[in-house]
């Protein structure tokens, strides 16, 4: 009984998994093909995490996450924040910019962990709890590029507050988290050594919250 049981846990939690990869939802039958399951498997799942909260069926009959995974999604996020200020704080005090880690929520970006450095005469002030799409700024173009399987840093100027420099590179070995680490600053950032430092702060924190 407890082997089948936690079968069962496993694949649920593997459907959760496929259905928070960005996608419009998938099909019962499109979810079994993906999972190599039986459609009867899919569709007791399906109706044990329907029940739950935590996926929901559109008017087309597809399968998308249900509302139930936001109330664990705001539990985990003090617990992200917390486990993230070391590795943050490090980072603004040697860079000299504001530092901060950024989780995706869909087509989102919310900024958890925010760090302004100490010593600067000047730095940008980025309000935890901050949203942005994706494709704007450095800290979602370092988690959609992780979604292409890139792992680099990226840099980009402007796209969210005029005359602010970015860089961020993406948490990596986190299969339940899609995140970045970036710094920003309106000073000149050189890609070149502030890349490589965004980037070990990232897989600081990869490591610490694994």
């Amino acid at each position: 009984m407890a082997a089948e049981s936690s079968q069962t846990l496993e694949r649920g939690l593997r459907l959760l998994r496929l259905l928070a990869d960005g996608r419009r939802g998938r099909t019962p039958t499109e979810l079994a093909t993906e999972l190599g399951l039986s459609r009867p498997v899919v569709y007791r799942l399906l109706t044990t995490l329907q029940n739950e909260g935590f996926v929901r069926r559109g008017g087309d009959g597809r399968v998308h996450l249900g509302f139930g995974v936001l109330v664990l999604a705001r539990a985990v996020q003090p617990l992200l924040r917390e486990g993230a200020l070391p590795t943050l704080r490090g980072l603004a005090e040697e860079v000299g910019a504001t530092a901060h880690l950024t989780v995706a929520e869909g087509d989102d970006g919310l900024a958890v962990a925010v760090v302004e450095p100490s010593w600067t005469d000047m730095h940008v002030a980025y309000r935890e709890g901050s949203r942005h799409p994706l494709g704007r700024g450095a800290a979602g173009h370092a988690i959609l590029a992780l979604r292409q399987g890139r792992t680099g840093y990226v840099v980009t100027e402007g796209q969210l507050q005029e005359g602010a420099r970015g860089v961020a590179a993406p948490v990596t070995g986190l299969p339940w988290l899609e995140a970045s680490v970036g710094v920003v600053a309106f000073t000149a950032l050189d890609p070149a050594v502030v890349g490589p430092r965004v980037s070990a702060a990232a897989a600081e924190l990869g490591r610490a919250l694994a």
